[in-house]
């Protein structure tokens, strides 16, 4: 498997582009390709799905899955810091669904603290820094049925 697989999809960004991103990720993942693999992860998030999607009932946003690769990153593979990615991912999104995707940025950037809170944040970037209760309150009006709270309980394991 290559970055041809979602590039192939070409402007497809629902459950097909959805569920091969989760798909490469794994396959980098098992390749040791820490930074690749959260970085298809991210593509995951960015996919446009109605909230009844079938593929959500087996595959939900990755939230845990991200969580969990925060986690493992093995000693001396490199993933860059994840929190800077997502606060600047977060601050600087584009359309299309800027809000959404901004705010599902922010939920990973709170998951990469919760896991990894020696990751420092970038003291030339200036943002505020939002709350957990401001990212699920954003993830409840901009974000899928149950994903608000799907986040929090990955948040709160964490």
């Amino acid at each position: 498997m290559n970055a041809g697989a979602l590039t192939a999809l070409g402007p497809d960004r629902g459950a097909r582009f959805f569920l091969t991103s989760l798909t490469y990720g794994q396959y980098l993942w098992q390749r040791g390709l820490a930074a690749r693999a959260i970085l298809c992860v991210d593509r995951a998030f960015g996919a446009d799905l109605p909230g009844d999607a079938p593929v959500l009932h087996d595959w939900p946003m990755p939230y845990a899955a991200l969580a969990w690769m925060l986690a493992h990153v093995p000693a001396g593979i490199f993933v860059g810091n994840p929190r800077v990615h997502y606060q600047h991912l977060a601050d600087r999104m584009h359309e299309p669904r800027r809000e959404q995707r901004r705010w599902r940025a922010w939920a990973c950037w709170a998951l990469t603290r919760r896991v990894r809170p020696a990751y420092p944040a970038d003291p030339r970037h200036a943002v505020i820094e939002p709350s957990a209760e401001q990212i699920a309150a954003h993830l409840r009006t901009h974000g899928l049925p149950g994903e608000s709270a799907r986040w929090h309980d990955v948040l709160q394991a964490s």
